[in-house]
């Protein structure tokens, strides 16, 4: 894909528990916002516990993408995520 053309984003980076996920809800009630994790372990079923993934409640309320999209069991690759999150951003 060519560089300029690739969609606008807003990162926001930092440690877990560092209120990320608080200012990304914060954000995305304000602006048309839709959140697309980049955590390595969001997207495992059945990992909730150590990767601070948000709640059924917080995910209904602000649409959170690539959260549960793979058993741990399978691998997910930079090229998995880029090929998933490319077409989101659109």
């Amino acid at each position: 894909m060519n560089r300029q053309k690739l969609p606008g984003a807003v990162f926001l980076m930092g440690p877990t528990a560092s209120g990320k996920t608080d200012i990304a809800l914060q954000l995305a009630e304000q602006y048309p916002f839709e959140i697309i994790s980049v955590d390595s372990t969001q997207v495992y079923r059945g990992m909730d516990i150590g990767t601070a993934k948000p709640d059924a409640a917080i995910r209904q309320r602000v649409p959170q993408h690539l959260v549960d999209i793979r058993e741990p069991q399978d691998p997910y690759s930079v090229a998995d995520f880029c090929a998933d999150a490319i077409p989101l951003m659109a």
